[in-house]
């Protein structure tokens, strides 16, 4: 019941990422055209790409929480890693054109007077709406472990900063009349944009191609299973781990005893399982039990 109640919380997050999106878009490609402003208009590509990842992200997180069939027998949670790479791409192709338009402007002066008054308005409400979007997506990805929210609340999260950052120019140009600070705002926009898209990309594709879980996850792991060195495990043989979608995979090879009965060896296994599952929630655990022989070793 537990996970069928963080699917549903899942799909209502990435749809209200998609709705807030569609509004904000519009708010800001009204705001940059009437106005000419190139620092609203990037915003409103940035929010256009974040719109695309959303619908990506919404697409993926209902695909990825259906239960594994004959064609997927180790479940869906790759959906949500491709789409968290694609997201990434997005972000870092948007990035490029606002620099493409920004640095020609900033080159060949063809920036002009505009007025800023719609856009701080515009920027206003983003700021306040990316806020609380993003916030809510961050805590409901912490509690699922969806790396596909988690990479839409990255976006929503930077698209705050960057409106942010573009409500104070807007101010700033208002207050000073000078213009040229608006396709310089954009630049550092899209500065910001592309160290989220890198960012989300790399953990993406970490993801997709098996990477390890981090360090500090894998030190816990190592310190779960010392824990049982006092009920009898001798040591840890492997231990390997990745992350696939909203769920860790965790195999490890255990050294018993040789001495040790079968169900002894099981009941303990349970007790690491049971553990590693408290510390991290969803994760799929393989255990492989091995007594501490000489010959069983050289088998």
């Amino acid at each position: 019941m537990r996970f069928m109640d963080i699917n549903l919380q899942k799909k209502f997050a990435a749809g209200l990422s998609i709705f807030s999106n569609a509004v904000i878009i519009l708010l800001k490609l009204i705001a940059g055209f009437l106005s000419g402003s190139i620092s609203i208009i990037s915003e409103a590509i940035h929010s256009l790409s974040d719109m695309f990842a959303s619908v990506l992200t919404y697409f993926s997180v209902i695909r990825s929480s259906e239960p594994a069939d004959k064609e997927h027998p180790f479940g869906h949670g790759r959906y949500e890693d491709m789409s968290g790479f694609i997201e990434g791409v997005l972000i870092i192709l948007a990035a490029f054109y606002i620099i493409f338009e920004a640095g020609k402007k900033l080159l060949f002066g063809q920036y002009e007077d505009f007025e800023p008054v719609l856009g701080i308005y515009v920027m206003l409400f983003a700021v306040v709406a990316n806020f609380a979007v993003s916030s809510f997506l961050f805590k409901t990805a912490k509690k699922s472990g969806s790396i596909a929210l988690l990479a839409d609340a990255e976006h929503l999260r930077t698209d705050f900063f960057s409106s942010f950052g573009v409500l104070s120019g807007l101010v700033l140009i208002k207050i000073t009349g000078i213009q040229i600070l608006d396709p310089i705002i954009a630049l550092l926009v899209a500065a910001l944009i592309l160290r989220a898209g890198f960012s989300i990309t790399k953990t993406a594709l970490n993801n997709l191609l098996d990477g390890s879980l981090p360090d500090k996850d894998v030190e816990l792991i190592e310190n779960i299973v010392n824990e049982f060195k006092s009920k009898g495990v001798i040591k840890y043989k492997t231990i390997k781990s990745r992350q696939v979608g909203a769920c860790k995979d965790v195999e490890m090879t255990l050294i018993f005893p040789s001495d040790m009965t079968i169900l002894a060896c099981h009941t303990i296994c349970d007790e690491v399982e049971e553990k590693l599952h408290k510390e991290f929630g969803n994760t799929n655990v393989v255990i492989h039990a091995e007594p501490d022989c000489k010959r069983c070793a050289r088998v």
